[in-house]
């Protein structure tokens, strides 16, 4: 049932005279340091009790950036050049810090928005939120700035006969590393980046991974001919169009890596870069989990028709047993669950114009963190949504 203002105490009503930003990510951050440096004022709600929970919280202990560290810098405060080309999850997290010390951000945790509604008469948004206590507050403004991001709660696909399995099955969020697996065979739904490295940890913990691969996925070298692959794609994407970069890419893997699909990887037929812009899915980059499926060392197998009581049952019909099953299934945004009467995001909780033109809503309404390019692009939209309000503030 929505929350009226009429039903809230006067205390408990907030007039902002910047915009309300909805969650404290690195999207969320971005931008409040973007309107600091604007002289903007704001107010930042965080549902967690910290800064970058899902890093934080819900991310495996050796986890690094999969791009350069130049490609994942927030606006205004490079990286210490003392951190590597790719920082660690802990190194990331200290850099988090830092940007939050120097810009003295300072979000107003344990604030779980239940509902953001824009009141047309009033001509403000009202989002109303929810501390541990179940207490409300309602924060009103002229400006809202929908930070929460495309990975927001996790994905469990929904796989027949899951109920009836007896052993651990976890999403990879709860994961953070293979030490209480060694010795065990441990089945890995997803082959993105995520259940590739969860793969390579397990098998470094001493466990048994078998990675069960659903569809197609391109495997793209982590750097080529010197310099990492992402910053070669996006010099060659300057002067060739997508679809050459991505002849490029194949075939230059192809001769880095081998032919993958006789290991069970088989590639699409659409290119890398071109599915990345219709589905979102990234390519993996490898780092190193590619050699142990060669070896032997990361069991390759088919897509899960279903689950048995001690294991799976796959679309080839054959079955195996496992002790643990872990879903890298990835996450989705939960902007439909508290943004009311915004026809801004399609159902999925993602801006229906896409990168570069998803920033920008109707009302005062914008967004950071949807672009599919992940900080890189949350970087770029956090510095438009900040010079777009300054100039109307």
């Amino acid at each position: 049932m929505a929350t009226t203002q009429n039903a809230i105490p006067e205390e408990q009503v907030s007039f902002i005279q910047g915009p309300i930003i909805i969650g404290a990510g690195p999207s969320g951050l971005a931008v409040a340091a973007s309107l600091t440096c604007l002289s903007v004022p704001y107010i930042i709600l965080e549902r967690s009790t910290g800064i970058a929970d899902l890093w934080a919280n819900c991310t495996y202990d050796r986890l690094t950036l999969h791009l350069p560290k130049h490609f994942c810098e927030l606006p205004h405060l490079p990286f210490p050049s003392s951190f590597p080309t790719y920082p660690s999850k802990s190194q990331f997290l200290q850099y988090l810090e830092t940007y939050t010390s120097h810009f003295s951000i300072t979000p107003h945790f344990s604030r779980n928005v239940i509902e953001a509604r824009y009141d047309p008469f009033s001509l403000v948004w009202r989002v109303n939120s929810k501390d541990c206590n179940g207490d409300i507050k309602v924060y009103v403004s002229r400006w809202i700035i929908v930070a929460t991001g495309e990975n927001a709660e996790p994905v469990v696909p929904m796989v027949k006969g899951r109920e009836r399995f007896k052993g651990d099955a976890v999403h990879s969020s709860e994961y953070r590393n293979g030490e209480r697996y060694k010795g065990k065979k441990i089945l890995v739904v997803g082959c993105g980046n995520s259940g590739m490295e969860i793969c390579l940890d397990l098998f470094e913990h001493g466990a048994l991974p078998f990675l069960s691969v659903r569809s197609g996925v391109h495997v793209l070298p982590r750097e080529m001919f010197g310099v990492s692959t992402f910053d070669l794609i996006v010099k060659l994407l300057k002067v060739l169009p997508v679809k050459l970069v991505d002849q490029f890419l194949i075939l230059a893997s192809k001769v880095i890596l081998g032919d993958t699909e006789k290991y069970g990887l088989k590639r699409p037929k659409v290119g890398p870069l071109e599915i990345k812009g219709i589905t979102g899915k990234s390519p993996v980059l490898d780092a190193g989990a590619l050699s142990l499926i060669k070896s032997g060392g990361i069991k390759v197998v088919p897509e899960v028709e279903s689950f048995t009581t001690n294991g799976g049952r796959f679309i080839d019909g054959n079955e195996m047993t496992f002790d643990s099953i872990l879903f890298a299934t990835g996450y989705t945004s939960n902007v439909p669950f508290w943004l009311k009467d915004c026809d801004f995001f399609t159902g999925e909780g993602m801006p229906k114009n896409t990168f570069p033109n998803g920033w920008n809503g109707e009302n005062g309404l914008y967004t950071v963190g949807f672009t599919g390019k992940g900080l890189y692009g949350a970087s770029l939209d956090a510095l438009k949504v900040a010079q777009d309000i300054a100039q109307t503030s």
